[in-house]
C-alpha cells in the first residue's frame, strides 16, 4: 500500500517535471505535480489509503526539510541584512495575500458546503 502511494507521488511529480520542461518552464515541476495532484484530489473528492499512507510516513520526515533553509539563513544573515526591507515587504507582501486567499476559499467552501446541505 506504502509503494502505491508513492508511486502515485513521483508519477504527479514526473508529470509536473515533464510539464515545466515542455510547456511551464517558469514553474518549478514539483509545483506542478502538486497542482497535477490537487486537481487529481479535487475530482475524485476523497485521499485514497494509500496515498493516505505515503504522505503519513513522509509526514514524519518534514522537519528534516527545514535544515538546509537554516542553514542557509544562517551563511547568507549578512546578504540578508543588507536587504533587510526589501525581505520584510516580500514577506508581508505574501502574508497579506495567503491570508486574502485563505479567506475567501473558506468562503467559498463554506457556501460549497451550504448548497450541498441545502440540496440534500
Amino acid at each position: 500500500m506504502l509503494l502505491r502511494g508513492l508511486s502515485w507521488l513521483v508519477l504527479c511529480q514526473l508529470l509536473g517535471s515533464a510539464l515545466n520542461v515542455l510547456l511551464l518552464p517558469m514553474l518549478p515541476g514539483p509545483i506542478i505535480g502538486m497542482l497535477l495532484l490537487f486537481g487529481f484530489l479535487l475530482l475524485h473528492g476523497e485521499v485514497s489509503e494509500p496515498l493516505h499512507v505515503a504522505a503519513s510516513s513522509l509526514l514524519k520526515y518534514l522537519p528534516l526539510l527545514l535544515v538546509p533553509p537554516a542553514v542557509g539563513v544562517m551563511v547568507y544573515a549578512e546578504a540578508i541584512v543588507a536587504d533587510f526591507w526589501a525581505v520584510v515587504g516580500a514577506l508581508v507582501l505574501s502574508l497579506v495575500l495567503s491570508v486574502v486567499f485563505a479567506g475567501w476559499m473558506m468562503q467559498r467552501l463554506i457556501e460549497r458546503q451550504q448548497r450541498q446541505r441545502e440540496d440534500a
